[in-house]
């Protein structure tokens, strides 16, 4: 049984409201918001100056468990997770062995009740491969499906670029339909542009012309045209572009929409004129674009067509990024540093708190149909961290907890910091310090 915990006087950010109020954690939960009268058996946190907002949930997440943890694993990653504010994620079935069976995928959620300090679920893996086996699951057991990252291990495993296999799915799928939507095709035509010019050892500029706006936008295209055949819950993954916002609705309510889609943070934190400076750090697929795109992306978020903000954090070895173009691996750590990016921009008067909250709390949430977590409600989980709007410090490999111990934002001065972070109840991150007496839950949903 968890001890009684009262944080008192703080800033509570939540439903699109700023107020001050205290909050009283019991058993896991979130008992009482308000004004709550202290007795001795509960213990005192002060919130005065800070700002309390849900744990957030990050919904697209490579931890590498199992098979790939020289990168990162389940307890490295979700430590560094709490210590950004992120209590709940969703990892993708790019491992070692890739997630494509309920044994796998069972197999996984096993690890993590032992090593995950953060709450968590899991994407079930489709590809060409066991598409005839997902079509006969009780696909409604899943958090979701996705393609995302299966890429890697052979050409072909991209839905989008196989409309007959995402047909098939989307006809006969009952859960969230998560895919990585770049078309093949396209990128292996600009590859061999490429590649005749620069031989193996392109310029790490020419990625977003590589990986294209309008690869991107083809394939989206044409999923978002399937799934409105099949009337099937497509989610499309790190959108990059802005063209492609255009493609998403922000005139009914996220619970309504059937096509919903998702922005990366190091998408809106990038853009092309940092690969001079970052060269393959910076390597991601989709790739970072312009600042056009930057900018339209930002925008879509603030008016609704983007649903959520994800990491889509990938870490992989200094040896690993620091290859010529096609050996360097595409991805790169964010989850320690999510929530301060978007601080970051609020302090611009770019993004306001409650927008931040509700693209990174409360929709994670309602889009994954999650129970009892994404908001500060009494019944609730008590997923909360505390945040200290004003307490400058810069990134370095002296406070990293990644595996892999690099960063993209490494020189980086937020102006913001993570003080406190609640999961279930518990205080796990104390201002540096961990508690790691327990582990996270798995996150309960419901597909109707």
């Amino acid at each position: 049984m968890n001890k009684s915990i009262v944080i008192k006087n703080s800033t509570i950010v939540n439903e699109g409201e700023v107020f001050v109020a205290d909050v009283l954690l019991s058993n896991g939960k979130i008992e009482k918001i308000g004004r709550i009268d202290s007795n001795p058996n509960h213990t005192i946190i002060d919130g005065t100056g800070k700002h309390l907002f849900p744990g957030i949930i990050d919904g697209q997440v490579h931890f590498r468990d199992p098979g790939l943890t020289h990168k990162g694993d389940l307890y490295t990653e979700s430590k560094a997770a709490i210590a950004g504010g992120v209590t709940s994620f969703i990892d993708m079935p790019n491992t070692v062995p890739n997630i494509l069976t309920v044994e796998n995928l069972n197999e996984k959620y096993e690890i993590a009740s032992k090593k995950s300090l953060a709450n968590y679920s899991f994407f079930l893996g489709v590809n060409g491969d066991n598409i005839d086996d997902v079509i006969k699951m009780d696909t409604s057991k899943f958090i979701g499906v996705s393609d995302d990252g299966l890429y890697f291990t052979k050409k072909g495993n991209l839905l989008a670029d196989s409309p007959d296999t995402m047909e098939k799915l989307f006809a006969n799928c009952k859960s969230i339909i998560a895919i990585h939507s770049e078309k093949e095709e396209i990128i292996e035509a600009n590859e061999q542009i490429f590649r005749e010019k620069y031989g193996e050892d392109i310029p790490a500029k020419f990625h977003p012309i590589i990986r294209s706006a309008e690869g991107c936008f083809q394939a989206t295209k044409r999923a978002i045209e399937l799934a409105k055949k099949h009337n099937a819950r497509l989610h499309i993954l790190h959108l990059t572009t802005e063209v492609e916002t255009h493609l998403f609705q922000n005139n009914i309510p996220l619970k309504q929409k059937k096509i919903t889609t998702e922005v990366s943070v190091h998408h809106l934190w990038f853009s092309d004129t940092d690969y001079d400076r970052l060269g393959m750090l910076i390597k991601w697929n989709p790739a970072i674009k312009t600042e056009k795109d930057k900018q339209g992306l930002l925008k879509a978020l603030l008016d609704d067509r983007i649903d959520i903000i994800t990491t889509d954090h990938a870490p992989h070895t200094l040896e690993e990024k620091q290859q010529p173009y096609f050996q360097s691996m595409s991805g790169a750590p964010m989850v320690q540093h999510t929530l301060n990016c978007m601080l970051e921009f609020y302090k611009q008067g770019l993004i306001s708190l409650e927008k931040i909250v509700e693209k990174m709390c409360h929709n994670p949430a309602i889009l994954y149909n999650m129970t009892n977590r994404g908001f500060i409600r009494e019944g609730y989980y008590a997923d909360l961290t505390l945040v200290d709007l004003d307490s400058p410090w810069t990134v370095s490999k002296d406070n990293l907890l990644y595996k892999c111990n690099w960063s993209p934002l490494e020189g980086t001065t937020f102006q913001t910091a993570i003080k406190q972070t609640f999961v279930n109840g518990n205080l796990v991150y104390d201002h540096g310090t961990f508690n790691e007496n327990s582990v996270g839950m798995p996150i309960e949903f419901i597909n109707n």
